[in-house]
């Protein structure tokens, strides 16, 4: 595995970014290669290089798992700004990066994302055409979670709450740094949540895989984008290249199995795929072996198919 800086010219800020490597790497040989992106809250780190990363270095892709900007180990301030339109440009500088790459083939870019990660993935899928193939893992539309759940379903309260708070900071007061997943699970019984997403990102970024990267909060004063966007805005138009879209069956507050047979559904793909696990809830598609399993079973052959 190699770490390398991803210089985003826009806003002239570094993308941190490890790329992992197939077995008996030849840099003299040209690679398919597949942009893994992390969800909301998370790091590179993580699910997206640390289970699918390695995964797909393993079945011979050269992968390159990356912070989002303001994120992570990348560049970029305030910190923790959670905003669609920075998010899926930032894809679009890895695609810069991964073409002056000698040993990644142009022509077969594909990307991965996982959560919030995935709506990114498939929104800049639409405009971004170096992109050849699209992975979706446990997939959502963070526009949609924001004006629904993360907004107790009051998205113009919110956004009047987010104007006062940004009109507080520009006078000198202190920012707003909400998170996004309870700080452990006994704070989480004690505050009497029960959804299996808010549970299950709780045990996932505190217990099973816990890592200073992962910021699990955002800046609410800069999250008015996220309120007004939509990760499947045109989808029937400009959603044409090749995708897999992997949820479970077993769905929570977060919405991913809700965002995954729509955008299945409305996505203009000539080829499109829609793998249900079965047993299986958002976070447990993050690592645990056996939804992982099931879902590498189909996503490895349809990049190899398609890249």
């Amino acid at each position: 595995m190699k770490t390398v800086n991803i210089r985003n010219r826009d806003m002239q800020l570094d993308i941190a970014a490890d790329i992992r490597f197939p077995p008996g790497f030849d840099e003299r040989r040209k690679y398919p290669a597949i942009i893994s992106a992390h969800p909301i809250g998370s790091c590179k780190e993580q699910t997206a290089g640390n289970v699918y990363g390695a995964a797909l270095a393993e079945a011979g892709f050269v992968v390159i798992a990356f912070d989002r900007s303001t994120q992570g180990a990348s560049g970029g301030e305030p910190r923790y700004i959670e905003d669609p339109t920075v998010a899926v440009e930032d894809f679009r500088h890895v695609v810069d990066y991964l073409v002056t790459l000698p040993y990644v083939d142009e022509d077969r870019i594909g990307v991965l994302g996982i959560c919030g990660g995935g709506g990114y993935a498939i929104n800049i899928s639409m405009t971004e055409r170096r992109i050849k193939a699209l992975a979706s893992i446990t997939g959502v539309n963070f526009g949609r979670l924001c004006r629904e759940g993360f907004s107790n379903y009051d998205p113009i309260g919110a956004l009047e709450a987010m104007g006062r708070q940004r009109t507080a900071e520009a006078r000198g007061a202190d920012p707003q740094v909400d998170l996004f997943v309870p700080p452990s699970l006994d704070a989480a019984a004690q505050a009497g949540i029960t959804d299996i997403d808010v549970l299950g990102a709780t045990d996932y970024y505190r217990n099973r895989c816990p890592n200073d990267g992962a910021g699990t909060r955002a800046l609410f004063s800069h999250r008015a984008a996220s309120v007004g966007w939509d990760a499947f805005h045109l989808a029937e138009t400009l959603l044409t290249t090749p995708m897999i879209v992997v949820i479970g069956d077993k769905p929570g507050g977060f919405g991913a199995y809700r965002d995954g047979l729509e955008i299945h559904g409305r996505a203009a793909s000539a080829h499109k795929e829609l793998v249900v696990v079965e047993g299986a809830s958002h976070y447990e598609l993050y690592d645990q072996p056996e939804p992982v399993r099931q879902a590498l079973a189909r996503v490895v052959p349809f990049f190899r198919t398609h890249l």
